[in-house]
């Protein structure tokens, strides 16, 4: 019996064998056929034309898209404002759409912020330009990333306010909210950790102490910013002072209009 030579489907590349008589087909299947009549049928795009996104990238644009509605909606009225009527209304999109989305109001508050979070982490990876090299700088440019400095932060950190708002009534959304594992404190005891073993740190401090303060210290600071109860200069210059008390020969420089610490204006 000879051997049949096998060839590939014109559409999906998949295996064909070769008939023993008759033309070889070039599909594999009714489907394939199909789908060659309908991109002969579709006008070729001009040159330039960007790519069609896939489905894919369209479905993730559109959940990006209400994502972003319910942190406009939390960061002026606070997460109770937020319905899914509300929603759809403020991403300029049908209430049908949303519950293609998200199955519930609660899985959507918490995709939204599990976007926020990661939306905050690259623009945060973005703007830090040290690393554990320099365990000083780079803590100082940690903490900066709790301040209001620009509108996107302090957009962030109004969300994140009105998520916290909610978590303390709503358990659900407060395990998701409240990480266990504490990843930010980590985060900043490693790094003192770092300095530690360089010998850059005050001999004695307790790293993980220091960084629940200061990460504590830094939300709360930013918090009095957007009340307008304190300056950004002062808040930075209260955190230069915690800096400089962890690493006393890293003295942190004091930014645009931000005072020197009191104990240096002493001298």
């Amino acid at each position: 019996m000879r051997d049949e030579k096998r060839r590939a489907c014109a559409v999906c590349g998949g295996p064909m064998a070769r008939p023993s008589r008759g033309r070889p087909p070039v599909y594999c299947s009714r489907s394939c056929q199909a789908r060659a009549y309908r991109r002969r049928r579709q006008p070729l795009p001009e040159p330039g034309t960007p790519p069609v996104p896939r489905p894919t990238e369209v479905r993730a644009r559109q959940r990006r898209r209400i994502a972003e509605a319910v942190w406009r909606i939390a960061a002026q009225q606070g997460l109770d404002a937020a319905s899914m009527r509300g929603i759809a209304a403020e991403a300029r999109v049908s209430l049908r759409v949303v519950q293609y989305h998200f199955d519930s109001k609660q899985a959507l508050l918490v995709d939204a912020l599990r976007l926020l979070h990661e939306e905050n982490e690259r623009l945060a990876q973005g703007r830090i330009r040290y690393d554990m090299t320099e365990p000083c700088a780079l803590l100082r440019a940690v903490l900066d990333e709790f301040l209001p400095l620009d509108e996107q932060r302090a957009f962030a950190l109004r969300v994140f306010t009105a998520y916290y708002a909610r978590s303390l009534t709503d358990p659900e959304l407060a395990t998701v909210f409240l990480a266990a594992e504490q990843p930010l404190e980590r985060l900043v005891a490693d790094v003192i950790g770092v300095g530690e073993a360089a010998g850059l740190t005050t001999p004695g401090i307790d790293r993980t102490y220091e960084a629940d303060l200061l990460v504590s210290g830094a939300v709360g600071l930013g918090l009095d910013v957007l009340h307008e109860r304190r300056s950004l200069a002062d808040v930075r210059t209260v955190l230069d002072y915690h800096l400089t008390r962890i690493f006393p020969t890293e003295t942190p420089s004091p930014g645009p209009g931000q005072r020197r610490p009191a104990a240096e204006r002493r001298h």
